[in-house]
């Protein structure tokens, strides 16, 4: 009353259509195609779920079926349909890029041909154009160059007058240069000067003499005549006087502009003479004088002494323009005739100029048809290779195209199928595996889902070049075991492998050894911080011997709980916050032959049943019979295979590399030197490598002959390990490795008798192999179990020979199911129990009218029946030759079941000789020679026994006994001690007996 339960049922039926038509809505499909995959996904799980059940009521192995693994198949179809129909719509369009390429290169052959012959006649042509002009050219060129001489002289000549000319004008110019600065200075003095500067002068009534003084130089230089005017010094007499003219002149408005723009050039001599004679030498007509008297009257002084010294200059540079004006018109003539010599040599060598504009023209159009005609060439040469080298592939590649199109098509159904092995069949055994498959792929056709007519995940998600990479790393090469690396690539989760044999094991540790994989346990004490540099650094991580329950720190790990923090893809385990890297990869292996995972451990991990195939195991013995027998033929066998793994990857690449270039390449594959350069050589590189390949399978196939003859063996001991496998249903103790059964079977190999004969030799090998394991075997058993591995091991040898049948054994097994029987016991003296058996037994074939004869023959199956020993009395009529050993033992098991043990000693006494029913006693010598310095002996003791005087003897015999052979009685705190001293054993070589384990 403290809680609340939250009970949660199984999805129904809407949920899970649900659930699929949402996710799966926005998947490019017909809806026909949609409804069907959503049915399809619905079976799935509840077909798994029922096939869970009859795996657990077989094999007693568990296997759960949640809504996680449903959003898994879901999730998982969606990425892989998307991935797997770009991938292959890549190929596709690459194919039929290739096969456009090659189709353009063929047509374009004919027009290139009829373009080189259209071309020729052009070039020709061009080449005599070229030459007339050339000579045109050379006639005129003399031309020209004696008129280019002739104008060359008259220009020497109007050179030397224009230097000359310059030569006076610089002179000119200096001389100039000497008076213009004082001029323009008082130009900048008149510009200073403004209109009320002017008036304040002008409206003066008695100016003072500096003013008057200035303005009578004014006056003189603009030719101005001065008033008479009576003398105001009071003699009578009439005076010159300027400053009444001075300010008529002061009052023109253009006063200052007069001044600006006089012509300085030209100033009368007679003013000038006044000017100099009476002015300039006078000590008072100084502009520093002046300017305590006007500011105005200052620049104006300034102007006039301007004028003087400018004047001075302009005299002597007068004579000079004359000479400069006369040489300049001299120049102007000699100008005038040289520029009608250069208007007609410019025309003449505008003329050769035009004709050798239409040379190079006609040159350059002789280039360009030489280069038509050559890139025309070239082309047909490069189509020629291009059709030569990759011509035969034209019919590979359209059938390649039109196969990738089917293919696409039947992804929907391929994809869906593969999709649902993935997420649901991981943990199936293969027959499971295989039935479920079939019936998978037969709904989907018949769903109207598009899928190929035989669906393999091997066809579907496999890549050749991996599965030979992992099978060359010790992936078993049966279609289980490479189904089993698919799911790991392509799984949304970590594996977890069931590995009892320890081939995931070794295939992972070979497989990942060159991206540095760390190897862990959860006893290690440092295993997490090993995680956490794995996840941090991208090292792929093997973590082994996983039990039943996971450590609740990998939880984050296992569900893949990455989060943003800083930028970085992180993640949270433990205490600790670290980066997670893209590249890390987790995997995980059991070393329990059965486990039981919970719902909550299974839907965090993709389950993987890694148990051995019959396929795998027997390809692996023959490997190592051959190698042991004939070890040259299997050293060439497996270099051959690495040599057909490179050839193969190395002919993948070239191909990937010849339709890269041509669906890269625009415009006309021809014109592209460097790329048909690349189809080339790889093309001869392919070809090569192609001609090893066929020479590499040439041998192989020979190899493979030779090496089949050791098949027997091979399929043979692997019928034998599987009757040992199963012994573990008996007693979970019987387990035993497939290293132990290697161990033997090389054992054998090297001991059993030899022989030149082959048939010979394996019927010594066989027998001898066999009768070592059935020793090995008996020493680990239980007294009453002995028998039965006898048994076990007989009819499964029959069973390979098809000398049992499989109904007859399940009914030995079984006395066939209970059904009401309708038919009455004849009899008093059988029970009803084995009447019911009886009845069953005649609906085999072999057994066929029992029941109607037995009435008749009631008589002669009592004397059976009440025989002290009814497994070797006469059975009545026919039956007595019409039934075999095996099938007697049927009868007898209805007759008289307690007499069915001494029946199975017969038996296996009949067909495979009577030391299979006399287990051998215990022979420690013979033990001892069995083992290994690796593999110790493990005593399994009954109450009582105690062979430790017995292994002390047998130490002694063997030179180990005091110092060399250390025992120990295991209690609390001993582990310590007994691990120093096995590893002094080790160093030493002594024996090491730990007691109470």
């Amino acid at each position: 009353n403290c809680c609340t339960i939250d009970w949660f049922q199984v999805w129904p039926e809407d949920a899970l259509t649900a659930v699929a038509t949402r996710f799966l809505g926005d998947i490019e499909m017909s809806d026909e195609e949609r409804e069907g995959c959503i049915l399809m996904c619905k079976e799935f799980h509840t077909s798994t779920r029922d096939l869970s059940e009859r795996f657990l009521s077989q094999l007693q192995r568990h296997n759960y079926v949640t809504p996680t693994s449903y959003l898994e198949l879901i999730n998982t179809y969606k990425s892989l349909l998307d991935k797997k129909r770009t991938e292959v719509m890549k190929l596709k369009k690459r194919y039929e890029t290739g096969l456009e390429k090659l189709q353009n290169a063929a047509s374009d052959v004919g027009i290139m041909q009829k373009e080189l012959n259209d071309l020729q006649p052009q070039l020709v042509q061009s080449s005599k154009e070229v030459d007339e002009l050339m000579v045109i050219i050379e006639k005129d060129s003399i031309e020209v160059a004696e008129k280019e001489k002739k104008v060359k002289v008259d220009e020497a000549v109007a050179n030397e007058q224009a230097t000359a000319a310059k030569a006076i004008k610089d002179e000119c110019d200096g001389d100039l240069a000497e008076a213009m600065p004082i001029l323009e200075a008082a130009l900048s003095a008149l510009d200073t000067l403004t209109s009320n500067d002017i008036t304040i002068v002008k409206s003066m009534k008695n100016p003072p003499y500096p003013v008057k003084l200035t303005m009578e130089t004014i006056c003189i230089l603009k030719n101005v005549k001065p008033e008479k005017v009576p003398d105001p010094g009071g003699s009578g007499k009439m005076i010159m006087d300027f400053w009444g003219p001075s300010k008529k002149i002061l009052g023109d408005m253009k006063f200052l502009e007069s001044l600006k723009a006089y012509d300085k050039d030209n100033i009368p001599p007679a003013l000038m003479k006044q000017i100099r004679e009476k002015y300039i030498p006078n000590p008072d007509f100084v502009p520093e004088k002046i300017k305590n008297a006007s500011t105005a009257c200052e620049g104006l002084c300034k102007w006039v002494r301007a004028m003087d010294s400018y004047d001075k200059v302009a005299k002597i540079v007068a004579p000079k323009k004359e000479k400069l004006k006369e040489a300049e018109a001299e120049l102007a003539v000699a100008m005038e005739s040289l520029n009608k010599k250069r208007a007609f040599l410019k025309e003449v060598q505008d003329k050769l100029f035009r004709l050798q504009a239409k040379l190079e023209e006609n040159k350059q159009k002789k280039v360009d048809l030489e280069n038509q005609v050559d890139l025309c060439e070239k082309k047909l040469s490069r189509a020629e290779q291009l059709l030569g080298g990759l011509g035969g592939e034209k019919a590979r590649w359209s059938e390649s195209a039109r196969q990738l199109g089917e293919r696409y098509i039947a992804l929907t159904g391929d994809v869906l199928v593969s999709s649902g092995i993935v997420a649901y069949l991981g943990a199936f055994t293969s027959p499971f595996r295989v039935e479920q498959i079939e019936a998978w792929a037969d709904s989907c056709r018949a769903k109207q889902i598009p899928c190929s007519e035989f669906i393999a995940l091997t066809s579907v998600l496999g890549d050749p070049v991996a599965i030979r990479n992992w099978n060359i790393c010790g992936l078993p090469t049966d279609s289980f075991s490479v189904d089993n690396g698919i799911i790991i690539s392509n799984a949304r989760r970590w594996p977890l492998m069931i590995d009892p044999q320890g081939q995931a094991n070794k295939w992972i540790k070979n497989m990942e050894k060159v991206n540095n994989l760390h190897v862990i346990k959860l006893t290690d004490s440092d295993y997490v911080r090993t995680l956490e540099n794995c996840i941090q650094f991208g090292n792929p991580i093997l973590m082994e011997n996983i039990g039943e329950e996971m450590d609740a720190l990998l939880e984050p790990l296992l569900l893949k709980q990455t989060f943003k923090q800083g930028g970085s893809l992180c993640i949270r385990l433990g205490d600790s916050t670290i980066e997670y890297s893209p590249d890390f990869r987790f995997y995980m292996t059991t070393k329990l032959r059965n486990p039981h995972y919970l719902p909550e451990t299974a839907v965090k991990v993709t389950l993987l049943n890694f148990m051995i195939t019959p396929e795998g195991l027997e390809d692996q013995l023959l490997g190592i019979v051959v190698a042991r027998e004939r070890p040259e033929l299997e050293e060439e066998k497996n270099q051959l295979i690495l040599q057909s793994a490179a050839n193969k990857k190395q002919l993948k690449e070239i191909e990937d590399k010849i339709l890269e270039v041509l669906s890269s390449s625009e415009g006309n594959i021809l014109e592209d030197e460097k790329g048909i350069e690349v189809l080339s050589s790889s093309k001869v590189l392919s070809n090569e490598i192609s001609e090893k390949q066929a020479v590499a399978e040439e041998t192989e196939l020979k190899i493979d002959e030779t090496r089949m003859g050791y098949k027997p063996i091979a399929s043979y001991s692997s019928i034998l390990f599987f009757v040992i496998a199963d012994l573990a249903n008996i007693e979970p103790m019987y387990q035993y490795s497939l290293t132990f059964f290697i161990k033997l079977f090389v054992m054998s190999i090297d001991n059993s008798e030899k022989s030149d004969n082959l048939e010979t030799r394996l019927e010594h090998l066989k027998q001898h192999f066999q009768y070592s394991l059935y020793c090995n075997i008996c020493r680990s058993l239980f007294e009453k179990d002995k028998l039965l591995f006898s048994f076990l091991l007989c009819v499964n040898v029959l069973k390979s020979r098809h000398e049992v049948d499989e109904d007859e054994w399940r009914f030995l097994l079984t006395g066939g199911i209970g059904l009401d029987n309708p038919h009455p016991n004849p009899t008093a003296w059988l029970s009803q129990k084995s009447w019911d058996e009886i009845c069953r037994l005649d609906a085999l074939p072999n057994f066929t009218n029992l029941r109607k004869k037995f009435l008749s023959q009631k008589d002669g199956w009592k004397v059976v029946y009440d025989s002290p020993h009814p497994s070797v009395e006469p059975y009545p009529a026919e039956w007595q030759e019409r039934l075999a050993l095996f099938q007697r033992m049927l009868m007898l098991r209805c007759l008289r079941p307690d007499k069915i043990l001494p029946a199975v000693q017969e038996f296996v006494t009949e067909k495979i000789g009577k030391p299979y029913i006399e287990p051998p006693p215990f022979d420690l010598a013979g033990s001892f020679n069995d083992s290994s310095c690796t593999a110790p002996l493990i005593f399994v003791l009954s109450p009582g026994a105690d062979p430790m005087s017995a292994l002390l003897k047998f130490g002694d015999d063997m030179g180990f006994s005091g110092n060399k052979l250390n025992s120990l009685s295991l209690g609390q705190g001993q582990g310590p001690r007994a691990v120093k001293m096995i590893e002094a054993g080790i160093k030493d070589g002594n024996w090491v007996v730990l007691q109470n384990c």
